[in-house]
Parts: C-alpha cells; structure tokens; sequence
C-alpha cells in the first residue's frame, strides 16, 4: 500500500539529471506557464471586470497599482528562489535531512514575510500612492484596492513559496490544478461583488484575496499530505538558522534585483501617471496583456534554475550547457510568437478592458514597442536563471543594476525630461534597450563562471 502512494507521490516529481533535456523542460514548463498564466488571470479578470462595469478611473486604480505591488512582494519572492534553489540541488543529491529543514524553513519565512507585508501596505497604502503622483482622481480607490489586495498576503507568500518547493523537485502539474480551481472562484466573484453588489475596486480586490487564500490552502495540503520528500509538518515548521542563511545567501540578491526591476518600473509608472489617467488607463491594459508573454517565458527561467540546480546536485555538470541552449532556445520562439500576436490582435485584446478608442490606441503604443521585443527579456531572464541555478546571485544583481535599472533610470531622468524625448514612445523604449544590454552582460558573466567552475569540476 505504502509503495503504491509512494509511486503516486512520485508521479509528480522529476528526476532532471537524466533523458532528454527538452522533452523533460517542455514537460515542467508547460504545466508552469498555464499557473503562471492563470495567476495572473486573478489580476486581468479584476481589470477586464472593473474597466468594463465599473469606468475608467476604477481601471487606472487597480492597473496603476501592478508596479507597486510587484515592487513590495518581489523583494520577498526572492527568497523564494533561494529556497527554490537549494531544495532543487538537495533533492538531486538526495540528502533527506537538509531537504527537510530548507522546506520548513522556507514555509516558516513565507508566513512572516505576508504578515510584514500586510502591515506595511496597509498602512502606508495612501502616501505611497501619493509619493507615486497617481492622479487625484484615481487615488481614492487606488488606495481602497490596495490595501484590500495586502490582506491577503500571507496567502500570497505561502502559495508562491510551496510552489517554489514543488517546482524544485519537478512539480508543476498540482499548482496548475490548484490555481485553475482558485482563478474560476475569482472570476465568480468578481462578477458577483462588482455587477451585483455595486462594490468597484472593492469588490475585485476582495475576490482576490478570497482566490488567493483558497490556493495557498490547497498548496498547503498537498505538502501537508504528501509522503515522499515534501513532506510538510508541523512540529518541524520553524526557521532553521543553517538553511535560513543559505537561502538568503541566494535569495537576498535575487530580492535585491526584483526590487530594483520593480523601482524602476515604478518610476517608469510614475512617467506614465504624468500623462494623464487615459494614458494611464491604456498603460494598464497593456500591460495586462504583455504579462501573459512575461509569464509564459518566465517558465523558462523557472526551468533554468531548476534543471540546474537539480544537475549541480548530482554532480551531472556536463549537462549544464545544453539546458542553457534549450532554455534560451524556447523562450525565444515563445517571446517572439506570442510578442507578435499580442501586438496583431491588439485593438480586439484591449478591446476586453475598455471600450474607449483613445484607452486602446495608448495601449497599442506599448505593445507597438514592448511586446514585440519581449523575447529580449525572456533570453535575458534565462541567463539569469542559469547563474542562479550554479549558485551565483550576486553576480545577476549587480549587473541588473547597473545594465537595466541603472539604464532606465539614467534615460527618465536625463533624455525624457527633454522636450522632443518626454513622449510615451521614448518612455517604453528603455526596456528593449536595458533588455539588450543586459543580456549580453549576462552572457559575459556565464562565459567566465563557466570557465572557473570547468577548473573546479575537471571538465
């Protein structure tokens, strides 16, 4: 009986260190992009509901409040990879006991890192927003969004960390399960609490958190029940202070570097405020959409520092390479393909947020620049995730800094604030160009870590 549960379990997981590299990454990724997707399905559904019932200023709130929010969770969602990263390479060496401690210790940060953000977004929500220059007449429910959205984050945090857990050893299919059940409650809800109840902003937010909560119980129960190596329990969940600063050893940095990408990203927001709430409006809806591209070459990074993590583990160094070559080579078809057909089927996609003309023609202006790019950032994202996954993260950050945030920072603040420059269109244009330039900084930075591990390895 035990056996048969235990082949069940198993089923889930992934043995990364052998077979085909492609076949076994299309496997882990596909399940990985429909989450991701339907994740942020949670978000478009606020947007397409609230935009279509709800007007204009009710869309600009909930959409000019993306950057804030990937901005304060990011910094946490690090140390996600951190633990997402040491669990992938002691499941591959199949050293039970410090799996075991990393796991709890992750779950355990997870919890106090939702309570730290609950805190502080609603609490400092309004100023924020203000600091943001959000136009005044979305602010009001900006705000109500915002903190409504904060809440729940603690469910946030345990669903992102014990899907980190699942994906290190090869899961990505429960996840999927998980978030299709939560994303089908969240649209019922938002129907229900905008169109019925009259609840706006209000209404969108709270069926988020009720979605979120709903998905994070269920990642919980899956650990919580499990019977092979992901076992979660209670008597052991606390911070073990080993595994706790390994993961921050990996996690701090790549924290560093999502907050940097979001402060500059919320600078960026704050260019877009500056045009209006139209503008605004449009950058929201756009931004919507691009979010399905991101999310879907994300996968591939998840991969990258998975797979070779799982292989350092093992000591199958030779197989480092060919999952780079791989993972480079899928998220470019994936970025170009759906880039492109983002931007083709643009008017329609907008379409679905607002039904006014000058909403999408400020949409279409981003997509005309970003989405038809966005596989730069995708191959820029895999180098990162291959850097990661052999144990560099300072390295990743400090060239992110400097080749992206440093970059678009260095434009706004300087170019833009010229006349002929302070358009939209040069305003979007910093990210296919801190995209490229960071790449190719990422690929310098491999070459030479490759080398000095090749000494250290024999190979």
């Amino acid at each position: 009986m035990l056996r048969t549960k235990e082949k069940r379990i198993n089923k889930y997981e992934m043995d990364m260190c052998s077979g085909s590299i492609l076949k076994k990454m299309l496997l882990f990724t596909l399940p990985l992009m429909c989450s991701s997707i339907l994740q942020l399905l949670f978000n478009a559904a606020d947007i397409i509901v609230v935009g279509n019932f709800a007007g204009d200023n009710a869309l600009a709130a909930v959409g000019s409040n993306t950057a804030l929010i990937n901005l304060l969770t990011n910094f946490f969602l690090g140390f996600s990879i951190g633990a997402n990263v040491l669990v992938a390479r002691f499941y591959g060496a199949k050293q039970e006991k410090e799996l075991k401690e990393t796991i709890h210790t992750a779950m355990m940060l997870s919890i106090y890192s939702g309570i730290f953000l609950t805190a502080v977004g609603c609490i400092g929500a309004k100023q924020i927003l203000i600091w943001m220059e959000t136009p005044e007449d979305v602010l009001p429910l900006a705000t109500v969004y915002l903190r409504i959205y904060f809440i729940g984050m603690t469910a946030t945090m345990l669903y992102n960390f014990g899907s980190a857990i699942l994906r290190a050893v090869g899961d990505t299919k429960r996840p999927l399960y998980y978030l299709s059940f939560a994303g089908m409650i969240n649209v019922v809800l938002n129907l229900i609490f905008v169109i019925v109840f009259k609840m706006s902003v209000a209404g969108v937010g709270l069926a988020t958190v009720i979605s979120e909560c709903i998905s994070a119980f269920l990642v919980v129960r899956c650990m919580r029940k499990s019977q092979g190596s992901i076992r979660l329990e209670w008597k052991s969940l606390r911070i073990y202070p080993q595994k706790f600063f390994k993961i921050l050893q990996i996690g701090l940095p790549a924290s560093f570097q999502g907050m940097l990408f979001s402060i500059s990203n919320v600078i960026i927001q704050t260019s877009v405020n500056s045009f209006g709430a139209v503008v605004v409006a449009g950058n929201s809806a756009a931004a919507n959409i691009e979010g399905f591209v991101y999310v879907s070459m994300n996968a591939f990074h998840q991969a990258a520092i998975s797979f070779t993590s799982q292989n350092i583990g093992a000591a199958k160094y030779e197989r480092v390479n060919k999952i780079l070559y791989r993972a480079e080579m899928c998220v470019i078809v994936v970025g170009l393909v759906m880039g492109n057909l983002a931007v083709f089927f643009g008017y329609p996609l907008l379409s679905m947020y607002t039904s006014s003309r000058v909403v999408m023609d400020a949409g279409m202006k981003r997509l005309e620049v970003i989405s038809r790019t966005y596989a730069l950032c995708g191959m820029m994202d895999v180098m990162v995730g291959s850097l990661r996954g052999l144990g560099y993260s300072v390295m990743p950050m400090l060239v992110s800094l400097v080749g992206a945030c440093g970059l678009r920072l260095l434009w706004i603040f300087t170019f833009f604030q010229q006349e002929p420059f302070h358009t939209t269109t040069s305003l979007y244009m910093t990210y296919p160009v801190s995209w490229t330039i960071t790449f190719l900084a990422h690929v310098i930075c491999f070459i030479i870590v490759r080398r000095k591990l090749a000494k250290k390895w024999g190979n």
